[in-house]
């Protein structure tokens, strides 16, 4: 059937109107006056959500343009465009779209989001900072013209529907609300820790669907440390051994801003968190989260750390004689002693003690697997001390060297933890060869 000509150009017409109309009210919403100070601050919020960390593919790719691919259980899902271009990024979205995508996980066509954007700590967000992140966005950042890769998971997660339902079991759509218990600082720490900085979408277990086990402090699960892209997020309850016990909020506070607290340094992930968010944090805020998480009990941890007993002086003894009847002894003296220190104190800002370190007893003894196998680089932070280097010892140690090496730093000094394990070493040997 042929259409008359006058229909097909009226339909054309409409189509345009349509699109000029749109792009009009789009270029309207932005063009309104704007607050120099919400821009200012939404500024800030972006950096304290890390947002440009999930939502840049790389160093030499344009900020905010989306497209990195983030490891999960089920498969890899890439970031979108959060630049305010109108086709490919979220140019379009009004402060209630922009509001529903990151407190609720809802796109503005209506699609579901994966919770690989950690919009259940989002939700907390107050109206006030949503606006100003809006604003912010919406003036300050450069529009990229750039689709990213689409994420495409193996059924039955790659239907949307189902996080209908997920979302209606385990997120609770709440805004942050101040506790009375306490005073301004700790409720500012809380605020940041439980919200913008969704410290718990890493440091929370997770449970079978890939749900945090906890949202609050309220629970024992909160921050007890997980297992993240084959690092472990470290314990950041009060337990003295293998988590914040023995920190100080001056310790906590400053690793935060330079990537080395309590004779501690940043690794793995962490890094990039301290590189592009925390090192750029207001000194308030800073002190308000060490407040917050310092008042957190002990989960009930099994390691400990007991530096003035008999052992901890056999332990010493070996690693100065090298004795072989002490596996793991000989290894650290020949390859860890010279940054480390034959007392396990390493040397402040540069190299982190073994002796007492809260990582190093960790339930979980990936991370340090993980480290000698790849080796680390220390933080690159505008007020800490010069990057330090880590070599690697996947070609030089075996499996069998490594969980020896590592079983002794967790039982020397004092140290006790439980001890690492071939089965271990090469399980995540192999898991990070599959990554390559």
């Amino acid at each position: 059937m042929i259409m008359p000509s006058r229909i097909i150009l009226n339909r054309m017409t409409h189509k345009v109107i349509a699109s000029a109309c749109a792009a009009l009210l789009s270029s309207l919403a932005v063009a309104q006056p704007v607050d120099p100070t919400d821009v200012s601050r939404g500024a800030y919020l972006a950096r304290v959500g890390d947002c440009i960390a999930c939502h840049t593919a790389g160093p030499q790719s344009p900020p905010f343009a989306g497209g990195l691919p983030l490891n999960s259980p089920f498969g890899i899902i890439y970031s979108t465009n959060i630049t305010p271009d109108p086709v490919t990024g979220i140019g379009n979205y009004s402060l209630k779209d922009f509001s529903r995508a990151v407190r609720n996980g809802v796109a503005k066509d209506g699609r579901r989001l994966y919770p690989a954007m950690p919009y259940p700590s989002f939700t907390a967000i107050t109206d006030d900072d949503i606006r100003a992140l809006y604003v912010y966005f919406m003036n300050e950042v450069e529009p990229i013209h750039h689709k990213p890769p689409e994420t495409k998971l193996p059924f039955p997660f790659n239907i949307r529907l189902s996080l209908f339902f997920w979302d209606a079991a385990f997120v609770k759509h709440k805004r942050f609300e101040p506790i009375d218990d306490h005073d301004a600082q700790w409720n500012r720490g809380a605020y940041l820790v439980r919200s913008l900085g969704h410290c718990g979408a890493c440091h929370t277990p997770r449970g079978l669907a890939f749900q945090e086990k906890a949202y609050t402090e309220s629970s024992p699960k909160y921050l007890r440390g997980a297992l993240v892209d084959n690092w472990f997020a470290a314990n950041l309850r009060g337990d003295p051994g293998s988590g914040l016990g023995r920190w100080s909020e001056a310790d906590i506070a400053a690793f935060l801003e330079t990537g080395h607290g309590a004779q501690i340094a940043a690794f793995g992930s962490m890094i990039d968190v301290i590189e592009n968010s925390t090192q750029y944090f207001h000194k308030d805020d800073l002190n308000a989260i060490a407040h917050y998480l310092k008042s957190f009990p002990a989960y009930g941890e099994k390691a400990t750390y007991k530096p003035d007993t008999p052992a901890a002086a056999i332990a010493l003894s070996a690693i100065v004689t090298g004795d072989v009847e002490r596996p793991g002894a000989g290894l650290y003296q020949s390859f860890c002693v010279k940054c480390h220190q034959e007392t396990g104190t390493g040397e402040s800002g540069k190299f982190p003690k073994l002796a007492g370190n809260s990582i190093v007893m960790s339930e979980k003894s990936t991370s340090l697997i993980r480290l000698l196998l790849e080796g680390s680089k220390t933080a690159q932070t505008r007020g800490g001390s010069k990057p330090q280097e880590m070599p690697r010892f996947a070609e030089k140690f075996s499996d069998q060297q490594i969980a020896e090496v590592l079983s002794f730093i967790r039982n020397s000094w004092g140290n006790t933890a439980s001890p690492v394990t071939t089965r271990q070493v090469s399980s995540l040997r192999s898991a990070l060869q599959k990554k390559q």
